[in-house]
């Protein structure tokens, strides 16, 4: 790629700084994806979903639990930062997240909730890159389809009815939740 072009690409550090009051900002391989904030009862679901993985979490101490819109920077040069509506970081990694700035690698369980606007190739797409940069679990919960789908890092595919259940094992052992209880 020339030079000249590669001048409008940002870095982790610079998204940092950007103000983009009231939006909801990522990176892209160094570009600028801005989106409006989720909506109200999509915050709800994340908040719930953080909730019951949160208490599972630090009841047996397996790590820590971040909500909507934290960012995790799981390419460089360009750089991507990404920020899943849940995201739980085993306790093992826990001492590598900064002070300050995103960290640099990605959460051992991603979830992300379908939005009314959310495009399918962009969801999947999001999908594939949690799980090369090294998530080992991604659900994919879509409130409009009462179901949710779960990917993991070997290539195995879930699907979860209305009824059923989201499994978190090997990530979170001993955790499961009705997907009901999350999309109450």
């Amino acid at each position: 790629m020339p030079a000249d072009s590669m001048a409008h690409l940002l870095t982790a550090e610079e998204l940092l700084r950007l103000d983009a009051a009231g939006k909801a900002t990522e990176l892209w391989r160094g570009r600028l994806l801005v989106r409006e904030p989720p909506g109200t009862r999509h915050g709800s679901i994340a908040a719930r979903l953080a909730y019951l993985l949160a208490d599972h979490v630090y009841r047996n101490n397996l790590g820590v639990v971040c909500g909507q819109d934290t960012g995790f920077k799981i390419e460089s040069d360009p750089d991507t930062v990404r920020a899943p509506d849940v995201a739980v970081v085993c306790r093992a990694r826990v001492g590598l997240i900064p002070s300050r700035g995103y960290a640099a690698f990605a959460p051992d369980l991603v979830a992300e909730i379908v939005s009314p606007d959310d495009r399918p190739g962009e969801v999947l797409t999001k999908v594939g890159q949690w799980i090369d940069a090294g998530t080992m679990l991604v659900w994919v919960i879509d409130p409009s389809r009462v179901e949710a789908r779960t990917y993991r890092d070997d290539g195995g595919l879930t699907m979860v009815s209305s009824d059923g259940l989201l499994d978190a094992s090997p990530v979170l052992p001993g955790f499961t939740c009705a997907l009901a209880e999350v999309l109450r």
